[in-house]
């Protein structure tokens, strides 16, 4: 599947956020917006949620799709669908540096997932799952480097760095992850169409 592989900072500075949490993202300043109409102003809350997870349209659609027909809120499903990928557990889990490492990680079958090698950055991560670098790959530096010196600040997980593994204790709720981003304005905007 298809990926946004334009310039990052660019992307990052239009936006107005550090969306792939890179500490030179910013550095150039912020793109000054213009008033917003109410539409665009949906349009980029939109579009920051989808650059944070790195989630294309098609893909995004149906996330929103399934949150707005979904009998809980649809605030929370949309979040924790997203927050839940496997490439983003990855991530948060310390296994990447970014979420673009993350997803490589993934499809190069370096993670396994309650022992099984899953391959599909989308897969969702359910509560209890038990995420693992592979034996073989723990004696890349770079992985197990990244595992060790991250420390886990999610309350939703927990990491085990003896074993190379972590777990999804419990399914996240809007407040606990770290992305500040107006959500009915994303529903709406889903929502007229």
């Amino acid at each position: 599947m298809a990926r946004y592989i334009g310039p990052r900072f660019k992307l990052a500075r239009h936006l107005g956020v550090n969306v792939f949490n890179h500490p030179k993202a910013l550095e150039r300043g912020v793109d000054e917006h213009k008033k917003l109409s109410e539409y665009g102003q949906q349009l980029l809350e939109k579009q920051k949620l989808k650059a944070y997870y790195g989630v294309l349209e098609k893909q995004f659609k149906r996330y929103v799709f399934e949150a707005l027909n979904s009998k809980q809120k649809s605030e929370e499903v949309l979040i924790q669908n997203l927050e839940r990928r496997l490439d983003n557990m990855t991530y948060r889990l310390g296994f990447a540096s970014t979420l673009r490492q993350a997803r490589q990680l993934v499809v190069h079958r370096h993670i396994l997932v309650n022992g099984k090698r899953i391959d599909i950055p989308s897969y969702k991560v359910n509560q209890g799952d038990t995420l693992s670098l592979r034996e073989k790959s723990r004696k890349n530096e770079l992985f197990s480097q990244n595992f060790i010196s991250t420390e886990n600040i999610y309350s939703y997980l927990s990491k085990d760095k003896e074993n190379f593994s972590g777990s999804l204790i419990k399914v996240p709720i809007k407040d606990e992850i770290p992305v500040s981003l107006k959500f009915p304005k994303i529903l709406e905007f889903y929502a007229k169409n």
